[in-house]
Parts: structure tokens; C-alpha cells; sequence
């Protein structure tokens, strides 16, 4: 029954009752006695009573649903919203999870393009930092090594400083396209790529350690990008924020698909709202139909956990 219908018969029972009274045995003097007062105040409680009943009961319903789209996450696909109660709320919340599917769907679709183009943009830079600005600078260090082979003795330290500082930009913009660009996972798999980018991150006081198995199950193309990406932001974020020691990367095959767990010994990440990468991964997984966990780590730090179906992207 519909929440005006409730109403309407509550009030419309309440009158049809005190209509009844006063045409029946039940008079009002003048003035009043004390047994008509209070017969009156105890009929317009009752009615007063059963119409706050009935409004709390058919609205709560809509304080459900005004919860619900207060902490909607369109990242974070969920469960959603009982349909329940009356007629016009129950309408109301069907009407609201399918606007959330549509919503979610368009932003998948809007995200799958976005970061296709992202990565396309990718591919671009790094062979043009590989092909063009890496040439330059190898082609600079040819040179410096000929001007040092000519310079005189006094000159020849600083000629040897140019050609480091040289060697290191341009071991900085390899570095750099390999990770615009992951080579190793089109050319060598998943495994592979891993593994590559655990030795990577295994600088500068962080030892990142790696779990990964030779066989894993069949994964399509969208679904070993998404796993190598986020394994790759879950460390940058531990490298650059986190001020961990030590980091380990895990990938374990499971019967219906494959969970890839990123976890360090680091601060964590406390109270802060996720950034733009932790939100990054968010939409990254949702390509895949994956699930993607952010949260303190069994001691301290943070994991990182994605769970990415069988055949996901497909």
C-alpha cells in the first residue's frame, strides 16, 4: 500500500471513529467535564500516535536511500539499496539502482577509453624519449668522449664530469620509458614484468621482495596491464610517501582468477583520503571487473590486495 493510502485510512478510520462517538452514546457538555476531556485527548493521542507510526515506518525507507547516495562511490561497486516499503519509496530506490548501474557502466566505458588514450600516449613518449632524446645523448657522449681523448690534462676532469652527468640523464630517460612503457610485460609476460619492476623499486633503501609463480591462469591482455599498473603504483607510492624499508609484491593464482597483494612496512596511510593514485588503481580495476582493497597491513603499512576474475576484460 502506497504511503498516502496509509495515511488517508489512519486519519479517515479516526474520524469515521469520532463521527460514531459524538452520533452515538458519547456527548460533549458545556462546558466540558473532566470524563469527555479526557475521552477526547486519548482519541486525538491514538491518532496522533498511529499517524507518526505510520509516517516513521513509510519514511525510513527514504533515510535508507538518502544514506546510501550520501556515501556513494561510483570507484567502489557495491551492493545496493534494499527495495523496500511503501509503493512510492519502493519506486524511488529502484529507480535510484538503476540510475547507479547506468552510472557506474558509463563511467567503465568513459575510464576504458580515458585510459586507452593514456596509454597510447604513453607508448608515444617513450619511444620518443628512447628514440629521439636517447640518440641525442648518446650521440653527446660520442662526442665528449672525443673532445676528452683531444682535451689537455687540466681539462679532462671536467670533461669526464660532463660525460657522468650525461650517462646518468641518459640512464634517468631509459628508466623513465621503461616505465611509461612496460616493454618487458609485451615481450616477456607477466611474470616477467614483475619481477623486473620488484628489482626496479629495490633502490634507495627499499628492498621489495617478490612472490610470483611461473604458471599462472589464462589472463587477457586488459588483465595484465591492470595487474602490472597497479603493482607498479603500489610501489611507487611505498618508495615515495610510505618511508618504508621493505616491500613485497605477491601474485597467486586462484581458481577463479588471480589476487595480486602489494604490501610494505611503511606509516600507512592513516586517516588521509585516498589520492590520485590509490583512486587511479580504483578505476583501473573496474575495467577488469576486478576488486581492489586499500588497508593497514597485518603489522603496520599498508596492502594492497586486487582480485582480478577469470577472463577478466573480457
Amino acid at each position: 500500500m502506497s504511503l498516502f493510502w496509509r495515511i488517508f485510512s489512519l486519519n479517515a478510520a479516526g474520524l469515521v471513529v469520532a463521527a460514531a462517538m459524538l452520533l452515538g452514546p458519547v456527548t460533549v457538555s458545556t462546558p466540558v467535564l473532566p470524563a469527555e476531556a479526557l475521552v477526547v485527548v486519548v482519541g486525538l493521542a491514538l491518532l496522533l500516535v498511529g499517524n507518526a507510526v505510520v509516517l516513521r515506518l513509510g519514511l525510513a525507507p527514504l533515510r535508507r536511500l538518502g544514506r546510501a547516495m550520501a556515501d556513494a562511490d561510483l570507484l567502489r561497486p557495491g551492493a545496493r539499496e534494499v527495495v523496500a516499503g511503501p509503493a512510492e519509496a519502493a519506486e524511488l530506490i529502484s529507480t535510484y539502482n538503476s540510475m547507479l548501474d547506468r552510472l557506474q557502466s558509463e563511467r567503465a566505458a568513459g575510464a576504458a577509453r580515458a585510459l586507452s588514450a593514456q596509454e597510447r600516449e604513453r607508448h608515444r613518449i617513450a619511444a620518443e624519449l628512447h628514440d629521439e632524446v636517447g640518440q641525442t645523448l648518446t650521440a653527446v657522449l660520442l662526442q665528449l668522449k672525443r673532445v676528452a681523448d683531444r682535451a689537455p690534462a687540466g681539462l679532462r676532469e671536467e670533461v669526464g664530469q660532463a660525460q657522468e652527468a650525461t650517462r646518468a640523464g641518459l640512464d634517468e630517460i631509459r628508466r623513465i620509458a621503461r616505465r611509461l612503457r612496460p616493454g618487458v610485460l609485451e615481450e616477456l609476460g607477466l611474470v616477467s614484468a614483475l619481477r623486473s619492476l620488484a628489482g626496479e623499486f629495490t633502490a634507495h633503501g627499499l628492498t621489495v621482495r617478490h612472490h610470483v609463480p611461473a604458471e599462472l591462469p589464462p589472463l587477457t591482455e586488459e588483465a595484465e596491464l591492470v595487474l602490472y599498473r597497479v603493482a607498479q603504483e603500489g610501489l611507487t607510492n611505498t618508495a615515495r610517501h610510505s618511508g618504508a624499508d621493505r616491500a613485497e609484491v605477491e601474485l597467486t593464482g586462484r581458481p577463479d582468477g588471480v589476487e595480486l597483494v602489494v604490501r610494505d612496512n611503511g606509516t600507512g596511510i592513516g586517516g588521509s583520503p585516498e589520492g590520485a593514485g590509490i583512486r587511479g588503481m580504483r578505476e583501473r580495476a573496474l575495467l577488469v571487473g576486478a576488486e581492489l582493497s586499500v588497508r593497514p597491513g597485518r603489522e603496520r603499512g599498508t596492502e594492497i590486495r586486487l582480485r582480478v576474475p577469470a577472463g577478466g576484460g573480457r
